[in-house]
C-alpha cells in the first residue's frame, strides 16, 4: 500500500492505478463501519483509495476538532488489512494551500435541516472537501455509509447537480452487538453514557415496529423510548423523505427515521429506513 501525504505523491500513486478505482473518504479513527465501506469498494472496483483527513471546515467553533481521535498507525494497519491500494493522509495546508477556502460548495436548503439546523455551515464544509477530494483522487465510484444519511443525500445531490461523473454507493450502518451504531466518537462515551446511547437504536426499532400504523405512530413510539432514558438530551426525532429530507405526514415506501441526541458531551446520530403505512 502506498501511503501519501502530498498532492504530487497522490497524483503519481493514482496514475499507477489501472482499471476501476473506488475512493472511501474518512476522518480516520477507522472502525468496522469503515472496513465495510472498503470491502464494498473492493467488490466494485479494481483498486481502493482511502482518504484520512480531519477536515476543519466541517467542525463548528465549539466542536471537537482538537480532540478528534487520530490513531494514524492503527488506521494504516486497518487499510493494509483491507487491501487498500493507496492511503492519502494530507494535512490541512495540502488540502487548503491558500488557507480556508473562500469559494465553497453550498449545501443549500438540504443542508439547513436536521444536522444542519444544529450545526450551521457543517455541510458546506463537508461538500467542499468531498468535491476537492473527488477532484484529487479521480475515482470512478465513491462509497459512503448510511449512518450519515443526510451527508449521503447531499453528496448524491451534489454529484448529480454539478455533474461530477462519479457513482455514489452506500453501505448499511454497522452496529455493535447491542445495537449501538459504530462511530469514531463512541470512544468518548463512559459506560453509563454508552448505556444511555442504546436508547437511540431502541427508539429506531420501536418506530420501525409502529410503521404500519402511520407516521404519527412512528414518531410517538420513538419519542416514548427516548423519553424514558434520562441520560439522553434529544436534539431531534424526524421522519423524512430520504432524498429531499422533507417531513413526512403520509404513507411512504421508503421513509427515513432519524435521531440525534447527546449522551454526556457526545452527540450521537442514527437512522433507519422504514416503510410507513397509511395514517
Amino acid at each position: 500500500m502506498d501511503v501519501v501525504a502530498t498532492r504530487a505523491d497522490l497524483a503519481a500513486a493514482r496514475d499507477g492505478l489501472t482499471g476501476r478505482v473506488a475512493v472511501v473518504m474518512t476522518l480516520g479513527a477507522l472502525h468496522d463501519g469503515h472496513r465495510a465501506l472498503m470491502r464494498r469498494a473492493r467488490e466494485v472496483a479494481d483498486h481502493v483509495l482511502v482518504t484520512v483527513f480531519v477536515n476543519p471546515l466541517q467542525f463548528g467553533p465549539n466542536e471537537d476538532l482538537a480532540r478528534y481521535p487520530r490513531p494514524f498507525d492503527d488506521d494504516v494497519r486497518t487499510c493494509t488489512e483491507e487491501g487498500v491500494a493507496v492511503l492519502f493522509a494530507p494535512t490541512p495546508d495540502v488540502v487548503y494551500p491558500d488557507g480556508d477556502a473562500l469559494v465553497r460548495v453550498t449545501a443549500g436548503p438540504l443542508g439547513e435541516v436536521l444536522e444542519g439546523r444544529t450545526r450551521p455551515g457543517h455541510f458546506d464544509g463537508v461538500l467542499t472537501v468531498v468535491a476537492k477530494l473527488l477532484h484529487l483522487t479521480r475515482p470512478d465510484v465513491t462509497v459512503f455509509g448510511r449512518k450519515d444519511a443526510q451527508q449521503l443525500a447531499l453528496v448524491r445531490r451534489m454529484v448529480r447537480d454539478l455533474d461530477f461523473g462519479v457513482e455514489v454507493l452506500d453501505v448499511a450502518t454497522v452496529r455493535e452487538p447491542d445495537g449501538l451504531a459504530k462511530s469514531s466518537r463512541n470512544v468518548y462515551l463512559s459506560p453509563a453514557e454508552r448505556t444511555a446511547g442504546l436508547a437511540i437504536s431502541a427508539a429506531l426499532r420501536a418506530g420501525e415496529t409502529a410503521a404500519p400504523q402511520g407516521p404519527g405512530a412512528v414518531l410517538a413510539a420513538a419519542n416514548a423510548v427516548l423519553g424514558a432514558e434520562p441520560g439522553l438530551r434529544v436534539d431531534y426525532v424526524a421522519l423524512v423523505d430520504p432524498a429531499t429530507l422533507a417531513p413526512l405526514d403520509r404513507s411512504h415506501e421508503a421513509a427515513l427515521l432519524a435521531i440525534a441526541a447527546w449522551s454526556g458531551s457526545t452527540r450521537l446520530i442514527d437512522n433507519v429506513t422504514i416503510h410507513v403505512g397509511a395514517p
